[in-house]
């Protein structure tokens, strides 16, 4: 059971109750109060293979509630669970989904939004570290138009890359589980149909995302190469879709433990962005 709550949006300063209400002026918020809902797999299955656009699968995505463990722990974080820095700010409380260039060549794949980050802001990687490193090295490399991700309505846009989830709720511990994963993929099976006629690069941030993608690549009727590719920080693989060439590359997760420890450095991280460009 969720606490309604009204607090002002960071950015624009209107109250929104957590979590928030579709149709009710979050920036970017694209459903309403007639927007269908999943609530089941079977649920999420129809509505993704009914969308015919990038903007109609980010809508339903965003306030499916199949999985009855992710909707209790995301809106939980959003009413008495906030982070004591974000007691005052409305929190998004549901699925976020993909964020960026609907017709873009290249598509970043994480795992799953941070509770206290996208959770929060309801956009990909946006409020917390690892949206921190993502998008600083996107602004290096050309694609995003700010360094910074704090809030939606920052003014913050993606060119020619679209960054996406294999799961679309802050799961806790981080680790959904594995019907969670199976019950959100058919999201990305969706997405990956509609981008396939442009889609040229999928960078996955990962181990978890990277086999997500190819399974469900494979799922959709992707050719994939024998035997399956394996994850590494730069790791590259060839998928074949029905329209040509997808370029894997893969890229160590912009996690903390990963950028507090040095496994990835900003150097690394800049390195894969220029091959995710050069590719595409």
């Amino acid at each position: 059971m969720t606490i309604p709550m009204s607090d002002p949006h960071p950015v624009t300063g209107q109250l929104f109750e957590s979590p928030v209400t579709p149709g009710s002026g979050w920036p970017g918020d694209t459903a309403t109060a007639e927007t269908p809902v999943a609530g089941s797999a079977a649920g999420v299955r129809s509505l993704a293979r009914s969308a015919g656009s990038i903007s109609e699968l980010n809508t339903a995505v965003s306030v499916c509630r199949a999985c009855p463990r992710l909707v209790a722990w995301r809106e939980t974080v959003a009413t008495t669970g906030r982070r004591r820095s974000f007691a005052d700010e409305p929190y998004w409380g549901r699925p976020a989904p993909a964020f960026g260039d609907p017709d873009a060549t290249r598509l970043i794949v994480g795992l799953a939004p941070a509770a206290n980050g996208a959770n929060r802001t309801g956009r990909m990687f946006t409020g917390d570290r690892s949206g921190d490193w993502i998008f600083a090295a996107l602004h290096r490399g050309g694609f995003a138009t700010r360094s910074t991700s704090v809030a939606a309505g920052d003014g913050l846009e993606l060119h020619g890359i679209r960054m996406t989830a294999p799961v679309h709720c802050a799961p806790p511990a981080n680790k959904p589980t594995t019907e969670e994963k199976a019950t959100c993929r058919p999201w990305l099976e969706k997405e990956l149909q509609l981008s396939q006629e442009n889609l040229r690069v999928i960078l996955v941030l990962g181990g978890i995302g990277w086999d997500s993608t190819v399974s469900t690549a494979r799922a959709i009727g992707w050719q994939i190469p024998r035997p399956k590719p394996r994850f590494g920080h730069g790791a590259r693989a060839t998928l074949l879709s029905p329209s040509g060439p997808v370029e894997l590359v893969g890229c160590y997760h912009v996690s903390q433990q990963n950028t507090f420890t040095g496994r990835l450095t900003e150097a690394m991280l800049d390195d894969v962005i220029a091959t995710v460009r050069e590719l595409g």
